[in-house]
């Protein structure tokens, strides 16, 4: 999957410059999409199923809370740059604040996809997996993911 993702940015390269001007609500905007790619590439590889039932797990990942949880397990693996791009986003102004969602869980999951959206938009897909793995407890040892509530089902 990282070198599929990564195959689209290289059709729009971006100068360093370019990268820098952009905004970190524009980052959490891509990054968003970035992330929900890779859930829902993971739960479809677990086998065929129907839609609803890949909703209903994808929705258990790709929520302010369980963001919330992610940055937890990672944030002591972030670089100083990464470290800045999560509290521009975190920081960051919105108009919208989640549905069901505290605003403080709100805040981080924004910090979080600002984070995704930048190592995307900067080519560093590596990083992003990296990062979501040990958020979601995969180990390179095998690459099944541990989750509690896949137990409770």
């Amino acid at each position: 999957m990282e070198e599929s993702l990564g195959r689209i940015m290289d059709h729009f390269p971006l100068t360093e410059q370019e990268v820098r001007s952009y905004s970190a609500l524009a980052f959490a905007y891509i990054g968003d999409s970035v992330y929900d790619l890779i859930i829902r590439t993971m739960i479809t590889s677990k086998g065929n199923n129907r839609p609803n039932k890949y909703h209903q797990q994808v929705i258990q990942y790709v929520n302010a809370n369980a963001q919330t949880r992610m940055m937890d397990k990672i944030k002591p693996l972030l670089t100083e740059e990464e470290k800045t791009m999560f509290r521009r986003g975190r920081n960051a102004k919105s108009i919208s604040c989640a549905k069901n969602q505290s605003h403080h869980d709100y805040r981080i999951a924004t910090g979080f996809e600002t984070l995704i959206g930048y190592l995307y938009m900067t080519g560093q897909m590596g990083r992003i997996m990296e990062l979501v793995s040990v958020g979601l407890g995969i180990t390179p040892e095998h690459s099944e993911m541990t989750n509690e509530t896949e137990a409770e089902e």
